[in-house]
């Protein structure tokens, strides 16, 4: 049996030349496809990474050297560096607007009003009618005027950056009166008190943490406040023995002192969901109607857009906010607008938005259709995971996510992949996870659960996991 110095130095003797590899009839098909100098950098890494490997294990390393073994390394190199790490996944997870997996589910109309702008020039900042410079927010404000009752609106990148804008415009070494109960952190560990700060407003926390009344607000407001900030519990509830001051009511005490009341509505519904059948929220049209001044939400979430901050309210205020230079820090791009102006002419037409806005199509779905459909896939899927796993259907409680609507879920219908090898759940997930498109579930009590609220493609997700069960 040869020593480990031995080995190694078998291995020395063993490894070829780069020139040889690049002349392999099987590396030359990869340079056509990626270039001889992308090749020839990936073969010179691989070569190095097994000289490290073989200080440690030479006898495993002697074995790579194998032309099969080189090429799959070589194949896995490329393709790590070449294809996109952002891809398209099969959301099985149960949360709609799952914000790790993108949030919303653009329609069809945004994805082809992005494509008609994205491939050429566009009237981004161009007045058609004067031949002028125009403004990009042009393009989404007269219809986010006409579906909240604003007098004016703007746009930035995200909810966050909404919020940061306002305070900086209007309370910068100001104070910033929030009640307690609202002093929301976001999604990862983003805290609504640092982000105050870091605009230049000092925050003054008004309340308990579940009850706030309206005299809290009126002993807060002095000579030094620069606005009364509300903001709605979108992404948890306080339930019990709470108090909490609706937003008309601090609208009249902060009149009569001229300071805005800004309300962050966070998940950011322009309609009423109820008429869905589903939970009411407040909406940006329920806020200016009570006279807020300056209303913040996101477009992404309950209102199926792409990742924006949409800020309404009144015209004195949204022209100081768009004079402000951190707006064009956080201005939207032509795709985005493009997107996000398609997906609002779409509220124009309530009564067929059920139908159009994948989200609210997928949140509406019924119990009984999910059923149906788990249903048809569970023989295909015992064919393909059987013996191994056992399958079971299941009730599933959904989600919306992104932080909205809480409290509320959503009934379902699943299904529970089992084994009596907690790991080989554990491993099948992770297989999952590396198919071309990956599925998303999620483990509960070393079951693999599938909510099947949000496939739409039974094709892609069957063809996969028949490929799988070849391997």
């Amino acid at each position: 049996m040869k020593t480990k110095d031995q080995l190694l130095k078998q291995f020395n003797l063993n490894v070829p030349s780069i020139d040889t590899i690049c002349r392999w009839k099987s590396v030359t098909i990869f340079s056509d496809d990626y270039g001889k100098p992308l090749v020839t950098e990936g073969i010179k890494e691989i070569i190095q990474g097994l000289r490290e490997d073989a200080k440690l294990d030479p006898e495993a390393a002697i074995k790579s050297l194998k032309e099969e073994c080189l090429i799959d390394l070589l194949r896995i190199w490329l393709e790590s560096l070449t294809q996109p790490s952002l891809k398209p996944v099969i959301n099985l997870t149960g949360t709609v607007l799952h914000t790790n997996l993108g949030r919303a589910y653009l329609p069809e109309v945004a994805l082809q009003a992005i494509n008609s702008v994205a491939k050429g020039p566009s009237n981004l900042e161009f007045d058609l009618e004067s031949g002028g410079r125009g403004d990009r927010d042009a393009h989404m404000e007269s219809i986010l005027c006409k579906l909240t009752g604003a007098e004016a609106a703007t746009v930035v990148n995200n909810n966050a950056a909404a919020v940061f804008i306002v305070v900086n415009t209007l309370a910068n070494r100001k104070e910033v009166p929030v009640s307690r109960g609202e002093l929301v952190e976001i999604g990862g560990s983003f805290r609504l008190p640092d982000i105050i700060k870091r605009a230049g407003g000092k925050l003054v926390d008004i309340g308990t943490t579940n009850r706030t009344h309206l005299h809290d607000y009126e002993n807060s407001i002095s000579s030094k406040t620069g606005i009364i900030l509300k903001v709605h519990a979108s992404n948890y509830a306080i339930k019990g023995f709470t108090n909490d001051v609706p937003a008309e009511k601090i609208v009249g005490i902060a009149n009569r002192e001229n300071i805005p009341v800004v309300e962050d509505l966070g998940s950011g519904a322009l309609t009423d969901l109820s008429r869905f059948g589903l939970p009411k929220e407040p909406t940006a049209g329920n806020s200016i109607s009570a006279g807020v001044d300056i209303v913040t939400f996101s477009g992404d979430k309950l209102l199926g857009g792409p990742q924006a901050g949409l800020i309404v309210g009144k015209k004195s205020l949204i022209d100081k906010i768009k004079k402000n230079p951190i707006k064009r820090v956080t201005r939207l791009d032509k795709m985005t607008i493009a997107a996000l102006s398609s997906v609002l002419q779409l509220y124009l037409d309530p009564e067929k938005l059920q139908k159009k806005l994948p989200n609210l199509a997928l949140l509406t779905r019924s119990k009984a259709e999910i059923s149906k459909h788990v249903d048809s896939l569970l023989p295909k899927l015992n064919n393909i995971f059987k013996p191994e796993f056992d399958l079971e259907v299941i009730d599933c409680k959904s989600q919306v996510g992104s932080g909205a609507l809480p409290i509320n879920s959503i009934p379902s219908k699943g299904i529970a992949i089992k084994s009596k090898n907690s790991s080989s759940i554990r491993q099948l997930n992770k297989l999952f996870r590396s198919l071309r498109v990956p599925v998303i579930g999620r483990i509960t009590k070393d079951r693999l659960i599938l909510d099947f609220r949000c496939l739409e493609d039974d094709e892609v997700f069957l063809e996969q996991l028949s490929n799988f069960q070849a391997k």
